[in-house]
């Protein structure tokens, strides 16, 4: 059973196969934090600057395009600042817990990556590791919570053949 269930808004995103790169970026998540892969489940939306403005409006009332946003289907913040958040409980393997959803826009992804030099490849794994790592509780706010969950990224990254974005 997959991880991640992709749902394709925008045609490009199935031509660069998504899918398989969400599923691998999720995994290595997971597994960098020493969780089971079996008894969780992540969806995952690829769309067009339109549509991410749209949500980006109506859940941060910013209405302009973004490159990922990331719906935790529970708070799993830490309670402290720059401490771990705590650890879901995986479901049962034909019930999983759902982490939450995370949606990404093609365009604005694309842009970024041309603007620095990356290969959209690596660039979209790293903002789907960072979705990821939102849905388990993670943040960037604090200074410290952010040098934690950008210490996590870095290392799930090379994992996956991706250098520092940082």
């Amino acid at each position: 059973m997959d991880l991640v269930e992709t749902v394709i808004e925008d045609a490009r995103w199935e031509a660069f196969g998504l899918a398989g790169l969400a599923e691998r970026a999720g995994r290595a998540v997971l597994a960098a934090l020493d969780l089971p892969v079996e008894g969780f489940a992540i969806s995952l939306m690829g769309c067009d600057d339109a549509r991410i403005a749209v949500l980006n409006a109506d859940f941060r009332g910013k209405p302009v395009p973004t490159n990922v946003l990331s719906w935790p289907s529970e708070e799993r913040g830490a309670e402290f600042v720059g401490e771990a958040p705590e650890r879901p409980q995986p479901g049962a393997l034909d019930d999983p817990e759902p982490l939450g959803d995370i949606a990404i826009a093609w365009e604005t992804c694309a842009r970024e990556a041309a603007d620095q030099g990356k290969p959209m490849a690596k660039h979209v794994t790293h903002l789907i590791v960072h979705g990821v790592l939102h849905l388990l509780g993670y943040d960037h706010v604090e200074e410290e919570d952010a040098a934690l969950m950008e210490g996590l990224e870095v290392r799930i990254l090379a994992s996956l053949g991706v250098s520092d974005p940082y």
